[in-house]
């Protein structure tokens, strides 16, 4: 069997087409299938339209969570309810195409266990976000020690021992995008062009929202800021004993009134300090995952859901 797991958010405009589009798709590769879609605390009809489609076909299963908990949640809530030998993740907004995940499940034939999407074109997004993605993949790319592929999405095809592997990593700041390459085994990138949005808003437009992934991704699989804190701090300290030796010299050998003055005073306090809580601020990031580690809340909560305790019911019968 094929799962598929789809993240829903406010696409109401959406899923019917995501329905029909994976319909014949799958239908025309001839393998079992099933599709996941896992509501995210929508605040439109995602929720009833998800019930219509499971009534129209009862492949199509569901989640709904208690609220809005996150696309790396929602991927997880999915992959731990599926059931299938191989799991596909896509977008519900059909950017990444349907009609590529045949051409993925031919690789993972082959022996392939990860069969990953990298984008050769990104139609109808924005020059800086095309600009700050790519500056994003090549920066995490150099300071991690995980070999994540350049220019790739959650768009991928992956085994159900992958699958597996994953499911027993239990930390609550997740980046899937690192940790499917962390756990290893044959894993082949195939090029697709990803589409515009189909309809409705996109869910990651903001700066901010780009920049708090950003963020996740880094704090996730490297140490590179708090190096680069420690860094800064020895250089500074260096900086600063080359100073005071410069400064008594100067005053020995040349004038009294050598560095002297408030604003010079003001300024390197002010410069220092500010060292000072850059590095507090990144230890504050590393330091409030660790918090979250330890408090143990679930990923997400479910409210209602359509397909599973059907499936249940038979697995005890």
């Amino acid at each position: 069997m094929i799962s598929i797991i789809a993240p829903v958010y406010n696409e109401e405009e959406v899923l019917h087409s995501l329905y029909e589009r994976i319909h014949e798709v799958m239908e025309g590769t001839g393998e079992e299938w099933e599709l996941m879609l896992v509501n995210d605390g929508s605040r439109d009809r995602s929720a009833e339209i998800i019930a219509e489609l499971h009534e129209k076909d009862q492949r199509v299963r569901g989640l709904s969570f208690s609220r809005n908990f996150g696309f790396q949640e929602a991927v997880t809530a999915g992959m731990h309810h599926v059931i299938g030998d191989a799991v596909v993740l896509t977008d519900a907004d059909l950017q990444d195409p349907p009609e590529v995940i045949p051409e993925m499940i031919a690789k993972w034939k082959e022996g392939y266990d990860v069969v990953y999407g990298v984008r050769s074109s990104r139609d109808g997004e924005t020059w800086w976000k095309l600009f700050t993605a790519k500056v994003f993949y090549r920066l995490i790319h150099r300071i991690t020690s995980v070999n994540i592929p350049l220019d790739t999405g959650d768009f991928r095809l992956m085994d159900r021992r992958v699958v597996d592997a994953i499911g027993r990593m239990g930390e609550r700041n997740r980046f899937l995008r690192g940790m499917v390459p962390w756990v290893g085994y044959k894993q082949v990138g195939i090029e697709y062009a990803r589409h515009p949005r189909y309809a409705g808003n996109a869910k990651y437009s903001s700066t901010r929202k780009m920049l708090a992934f950003a963020i996740d991704a880094i704090t996730s699989f490297s140490y590179f800021p708090l190096r680069l804190a420690t860094f800064i701090g020895f250089v500074m300290a260096s900086v600063s004993g080359l100073a005071i030796l410069l400064v008594v010299f100067l005053r020995l050998f040349w004038t009294e009134q050598a560095f002297t003055g408030q604003a010079t005073t003001l300024v390197t306090v002010l410069f220092l300090g500010g060292v000072q809580l850059i590095s507090l601020g990144i230890i504050g990031e590393y330091l409030g995952r660790i918090y979250d580690e330890v408090k143990g809340r679930p990923l997400y909560l479910v409210d209602q859901s359509w397909g599973l305790q059907e499936r249940e019911d038979a697995k005890s019968n």
